[in-house]
């Protein structure tokens, strides 16, 4: 269910809000939206970016509620960058799309690094053939540190890849073992040394409060390892238990609470780890990331998503969001591929047109993570005063003590920005509030 988190018991379902309205609002009958709107002129401004699943991991965490797969083999590895490829290959001929250059490119997973250096040549060789990021402001990377090597590291540096996020989310071996995370803590040294010599432009480190086996001790020194490694940013989530999870599906099957700290208490390790990276000059950035100030210490793909970018997602139960139309992609390999190689055709599977009211909403709730909204910002792009709009939603959070309504703009107290998925709710329209969310 798509609710406010209103329990302390970290409870099965969706915590985090990535898009509105919820995934569970989109259907096949709004395949012929999502395919008419990538013929239409793009709004004059309208950045563009490209997001590129690569579903492949050595282990599934058990926490992981994202469509990859452990059992590949190079042969179906091969498969699928050449059903991508052609993806691509396919949005590259339609009229909304051609002659528009990326203002950010994304690879995530999955596991991105799960690719071999000849595997990732020939899929930005695919790519290449008919679209270009030279002039993308940002190109991120995600990796599994296990993965990596130096010739690996410098494969990635060549494809022009700008931002390298790494998947550490703990530095504590039994916590990473517990999690079913496939790397270790040596692991991630070694692959965080090699970063810094192959020169990124900016290094991101993730971290997740609340695993299986965390407790006070542990989480310390997590942070304080992270510290010591001075990542250009750090994003840090709060785990949540979606259920499809491993940790969901035994929690239902035992009938017992799945074995993750409450809310509360991930609220304090996350506010623990922001005051000690605040204190070594780091600055909070949005409810989950902090930047070390620097020429690179942004977000362009998170920033231009959250204000209204257009994006393409290629890649097996991809989403995007194009010229007011959600959707995403058939989410099994075998229709996936099947659709490209065999049929020709993009593997739209569901989708949703959104009036500019929903529009509007999205931005808001997904601004709103920054902890910050602008009233102007509001009042130019969609002609709404927002403070009148929702006027009973900000004044509940003024006087739960969540926001801060004094000022030019609207601004979340750090309590707030601590549980700012769970307040976004209350901002939707009624009819997708107590609703599943994907």
């Amino acid at each position: 269910m798509v609710t406010e988190a209103t329990h302390d018991t970290t409870e099965l379902g969706n915590y985090f809000i990535a898009n509105y309205p919820p995934f569970s609002a989109w259907s096949p009958q709004h395949v012929a939206d999502a395919r008419a709107a990538l013929d239409r002129p793009p709004r004059p401004g309208t950045p563009l970016g490209l997001y590129l699943h690569i579903p492949f991991c050595r282990k599934r965490c058990t926490f992981c509620y994202f469509r990859v797969y452990t059992d590949k083999n190079a042969a179906d590895v091969e498969t699928y960058l050449k059903a991508i490829g052609r993806e691509v290959e396919l949005y590259a001929g339609r009229a909304g799309i051609g002659g528009r250059h990326f203002e950010f490119v994304y690879f995530g997973g999955g596991t991105p690094s799960f690719l071999s250096n000849e595997q990732l040549l020939r899929l930005v060789d695919r790519i290449g053939q008919h679209w270009s990021w030279d002039r993308a402001r940002e190109v991120t990377f995600e990796c599994e540190p296990g993965t990596l090597k130096q010739s690996k590291l410098e494969t990635i540096k060549r494809i022009g890849v700008t931002r390298l996020s790494l998947g550490v989310e703990h530095f504590d071996d039994e916590v990473l073992a517990a999690n079913g995370r496939a790397h270790r803590s040596a692991e991630i040294f070694r692959a965080y040394q090699w970063a810094r010599e192959a020169r990124f432009d900016q290094i991101n480190i993730d971290l997740i409060a609340g695993m299986v086996g965390e407790n006070d001790d542990r989480w310390r020194r997590t942070v304080a390892k992270a510290i010591e490694l001075a990542p250009d940013s750090v994003t840090i989530y709060q785990l949540e238990l979606p259920y499809n999870t491993e940790i969901s599906r035994a929690s239902k099957l035992s009938g017992d609470a799945p074995p993750v700290a409450d809310w509360p208490t991930k609220r304090n390790w996350v506010d623990y780890a922001f005051g000690q990276f605040e204190s070594v000059g780091y600055a909070i950035s949005s409810a989950y990331t902090l930047v070390r100030p620097g020429p690179h210490a942004g977000f362009v793909y998170r920033d231009s998503n959250w204000h209204g970018a257009d994006m393409i997602g290629a890649g097996v139960a991809s989403f995007s969001h194009f010229q007011g139309v959600h959707y995403q992609n058939l989410d099994r390999w075998e229709n996936y591929v099947q659709s490209l190689l065999d049929d020709g055709r993009l593997p739209i599977a569901r989708a949703l047109p959104i009036s500019d009211e929903q529009r509007m909403i999205r931005e808001l709730i997904l601004q709103l993570k920054l902890g910050r909204l602008e009233d102007s910002y509001f009042q130019d792009k969609f002609g709404v005063n927002i403070r009148e709009r929702f006027a009973e939603p900000f004044e509940s959070l003024a006087d739960e003590g969540l926001a801060d309504l004094d000022g030019p703009g609207i601004r979340l107290t750090r309590g707030g920005l601590l549980r700012a998925d769970g307040l976004l709710p209350r901002f939707f329209e009624p009819r997708y509030r107590n609703i599943r969310y994907t």
